[in-house]
């Protein structure tokens, strides 16, 4: 009975990950909007680089591009170094405590600082700490948990949690309090009406989204304090991970496999969609519909975003049901295909707002049918000897190429490519990630055909 008692440490690791994942959802959405706010460039270099960056490249040195390409290049780099290294040389829970310590006040700093230098630099230093402790929290909650299977569902699912709870507060920091101090309301019910009902609007809003990187910078240095409290999780000894020195060499290895190349060039393609959505749906749900938008206030913004993280959640439940009944390729998909429709209504629908808010439930098919599967097929194929250095593959395209290809090239299209005077075409912009979508569901359906030595989905025991 004993053996399949679920562990004494669940609630501490089920609140460790509500605040990792807090941490990151509480400034994403909304960061998008904020850069070109403040003057950085979604074009030019900062002037210290003008120099010495030749032309072809300076998209990828835009001041925009280096900030938001700071979390990318800390999934790759984690890949080769960091993850590693940390694993091997500190106990978990206190590699934990430090990053979250030097990366919260870093994060923190984000929301009084105004300049490149000093933005780029707190950034940089942020998600090179943050980036590894999704592993870091992926390996305290199986070190410490006696029935990784049937419980890491669970655990996990308090990142999800932490992302939808980063979203709501901004419906009551993101308010212009003097136009609510100036209803003089009598009553909770008529007060929390007005409340809701007046959003910051234009510069305010811009000025009061640096609260994001605030409650962001709140969060990490709580989860220092509690990681300490966190089971001690001391570090592998070289002798269990030796033959991972080089995991990143022997994950390259696999793409010598075909169906493996197949699944990682969509995988390269789906994740660049996917962060499309990051870029430019704040954009797009804050613009007045006069000017092409949808004309969601600004401090609904983000509850309205982590719809899909609430969808991503009932749609986990269904996944295994769905892979049985569907099939791996057939499953992925439906997976790209929901990027496809979602940007489809926001081109051709985007004045019914109804419908535009409804449509982000797809989301959660988007991420569970593809990503989450993808992840899961990897697991079941590779023997275990070789999963690591696979998942890791892949990981490279879902934290790292394809967010930082989205990160480089949306501000440009969003800014500059697609705005007619002060107006951008949202309908040809959109359409773009839908082609693509659809690209790469043809793509998989027609070039990805794993051997039969791969357990079908009714096999699987996830």
């Amino acid at each position: 009975m004993s053996d399949t008692a679920p562990s004494p440490h669940g609630k501490k690791l089920f609140f460790m990950m509500v605040l990792e994942f807090f941490i990151w959802g509480a400034w994403l959405p909304l960061i998008f909007g904020y850069l070109p706010s403040l003057g950085f460039s979604p074009t030019e270099p900062p002037k210290e680089l003008a120099g010495v960056i030749p032309g072809f490249l300076k998209i990828l040195f835009s001041e925009q591009a280096m900030i938001l390409n700071a979390f990318p290049i800390a999934a790759i780099v984690g890949m080769f170094f960091s993850n590693q290294f940390a694993d091997r040389n500190f106990a978990a829970e206190k590699f934990l405590a430090f990053s979250h310590l030097v990366g919260g006040i870093a994060i923190l700093g984000l929301g009084f600082v105004h300049t490149f230098w000093p933005f780029f630099f707190l950034m940089l230093v942020h998600c090179l700490l943050y980036v590894p402790t999704n592993s870091i929290c992926n390996s305290i909650a199986f070190a410490n948990m006696r029935d990784p299977q049937r419980e890491f569902g669970i655990i996990r699912m308090g990142g999800t949690i932490g992302w939808i709870l980063a979203a709501w507060p901004f419906t009551f920091i993101l308010v212009d309090w003097a136009k609510v101090d100036a209803a003089n309301t009598s009553g909770f019910v008529q007060w929390i009406g007005v409340v809701l009902d007046s959003p910051l609007s234009g510069r305010a809003l811009q000025d009061g989204t640096r609260w994001t990187f605030i409650v962001s910078g709140i969060a990490s240095l709580m989860l220092a304090a509690f990681s300490l409290t966190l089971p001690h999780t001391p570090p592998k000894h070289l002798g269990e991970g030796a033959g991972q020195k080089l995991a990143w060499l022997e994950a390259l290895k696999l793409l010598k496999h075909p169906f493996v190349l197949v699944l990682w060039i969509v995988t390269f393609i789906d994740a660049t969609v996917h962060n499309s959505f990051f870029n430019w749906a704040g954009i797009f749900f804050g613009t007045p519909q006069s000017a092409g938008g949808v004309g969601i206030a600004g401090n609904w913004i983000m509850p309205v975003m982590s719809i899909g993280q609430v969808a991503e959640i009932l749609t986990m439940f269904i996944l295994g049901a769905t892979l049985k009944r569907f099939g791996w390729k057939t499953t992925m998909i439906f997976g790209i295909l929901g990027h496809a429709a979602r940007f489809a209504v926001f081109a051709y629908m985007p004045h019914n707002q109804g419908f535009i808010i409804a449509i982000n439930i797809l989301h959660g098919i988007c991420y569970a049918f593809y990503f989450a599967t993808v992840y899961i097929f990897v697991d079941e194929y590779f023997p275990k000897d070789a999963r690591s250095s696979a998942q890791g593959l892949f990981n490279v395209m879902v934290l790292g190429a394809g967010p930082l290809l989205a990160n480089t090239v949306c501000p440009l299209l969003v800014q500059k490519t697609f705005k007619v005077g002060e107006v951008v075409d949202f309908k040809n912009m959109f359409l773009l990630p839908t082609y693509f979508a659809i690209g790469a569901a043809l793509l998989l359906a027609f070039c990805f055909w794993p051997p039969k030595s791969v357990k079908a989905p009714s096999e699987v025991s996830h």
